[in-house]
């Protein structure tokens, strides 16, 4: 069976939907769960992060061709850009940390016995 075809505002707005969906689920999923989910949203290749990254730099590369034939202000291209590129940054740094997310939601849970020490809560980042 064929799935019927959405227009791209239906499909924007399922979109939205379903990451709404993934919020409420990833609040109530137990740490090594919600962990996992986390990793798989970082993922470079197939991640939430990295397609939104993608649709926002492909939403730049429009802005750029509309601002070039003036139907667009080159502030909105300019904007979409700087957006596209903080979010590629802010997947590099977090892509760092996948492994660990990963690695830490494949622990088996701890029912009794110490509990690891909690961690402060500010780090100097490494560039």
């Amino acid at each position: 069976m064929t799935h019927p075809t959405l227009n791209p505002v239906q499909l924007a707005a399922e979109i939205t939907r379903q990451l709404g969906r993934l919020t409420e689920h990833l609040t109530q999923l137990p740490a090594a769960e919600a962990t996992f989910v986390i990793a798989c949203i970082l993922d470079p290749d197939d991640g939430v992060l990295s397609g939104i990254t993608g649709l926002v730099g492909a939403g730049s590369r429009f802005a750029k061709t509309q601002a070039e034939h003036g139907r667009l202000p080159a502030e909105v291209w300019l904007a979409l850009g700087r957006a596209a590129n903080e979010l590629d940054a802010i997947g590099y740094d977090l892509d760092a940390h996948r492994a660990t997310l990963h690695h830490i939601s494949q622990q088996p849970t701890t029912t009794a016995g110490k509990l690891p020490a909690p961690a402060p809560l500010f780090v100097r980042r490494h560039r």
